[in-house]
């Protein structure tokens, strides 16, 4: 009996010692390839996104913005960290008025309208011959129904909404009368969004007088405060980040002017023979909207040509 429990009390001994020796090979192994790489890449920061700064003071066509009237300050905030950080629209309207904006100041000069307003065709349009979903078109966003009463042909073959110059005569002509109705350029230019009548109902019903004082809906509340960002965004790209160099920008088009008095029956043809073809005839007029161009007795269109 006492031989039989000393064998046994052997035996566990053994087991015991055989435990301590896997022990110590599971230790002395290599450590994890985490732990022995010594060669961790840095963290690297994240980009950094500074808010814009404010303005002290700002104006719209030569009238002050009131910002330490209520809600002023942080609507101009919203629509400038809007378009700082839109990027890529931002960097299109500012290419594209490198165009564009030596073909329309000197008309509003000429029309009496301040320089600003070149930028209501920025936000309406992002400076491009588009569409809006309710119909208006072209840089200025003319509906078919209005543009007519100042001054623009509009049907099946011709569409001035798109000729830039003529579209910008016209928003002149909008801007000038509702100035004269309103005697501020803050309220001319909601009243390019809503309606010269939305605009009068809105200051009647409220009892105020400015702009900056009316509650209104969404897209006119924001609307002048998106004209004001664009416009400091615009005077100073490089302060909200923005590096274009001149050779980024789109060049002015280099055309020469035609005057036509008679019926054009196919437009791929007369370009042909002007020497140039129809997708450039068709950018370079995008107001011929249809194949061919019909003029009646006594009238006349002006067509440009490349160079």
């Amino acid at each position: 009996m006492n031989r039989n429990i000393l064998h046994f009390v052997a035996a566990l001994l053994l087991l015991a010692a055989s435990a301590l020796v896997v022990v110590s090979l599971s230790s002395s192994k290599s450590p994890s390839p985490v732990a022995a790489d010594s060669t961790v890449s840095p963290v690297v920061p994240a980009p950094r996104h500074p808010a814009p700064d404010i303005p002290q003071s700002i104006s719209l066509c030569g009238e002050p913005v009131p910002l330490d009237a209520f809600g002023v300050r942080e609507s101009l905030d919203r629509e400038l960290v809007v378009n700082a950080y839109h990027h890529s629209s931002t960097i299109l309207y500012l290419k594209r008025s490198n165009r564009w904006f030596p073909v329309i100041e000197p008309i509003l000069e000429e029309e009496g309208i301040p320089a600003d307003m070149k930028y209501l065709a920025v936000i309406e349009s992002g400076l491009a011959q588009v569409v809006s979903p309710a119909g208006a078109s072209g840089f200025w966003q003319f509906m078919k129904r209005t543009a007519p009463a100042y001054g623009l042909e509009v049907n099946e073959e011709v569409d001035e909404r798109y000729h830039v110059a003529a579209s910008t005569r016209a928003a002149c002509a909008y801007l000038r009368e509702a100035y004269e109705r309103f005697g501020s350029w803050s309220l001319a230019a909601a009243s390019y969004n809503m309606g010269m009548a939305g605009v009068s109902r809105e200051l009647e019903e409220q009892g105020v007088t400015t702009y900056w004082d009316l509650h209104l809906n969404a897209e006119t509340a924001r609307y002048v405060y998106r004209l004001l960002a664009i416009k400091e965004v615009f005077e100073d790209p490089a302060r909200f980040g923005f590096d274009l160099a001149d050779e980024a920008l789109y060049p002015p088009l280099e055309v020469r002017e035609m005057e036509v008095s008679q019926t054009i029956p196919n437009l791929a043809e007369f370009a042909r023979e002007q020497g140039t073809n129809l997708k450039a005839l068709k950018a370079l007029n995008p107001w011929l909207t249809d194949d061919f161009l019909p003029i009646s007795a006594g009238n006349s269109y002006r067509i440009a040509l490349p160079v």
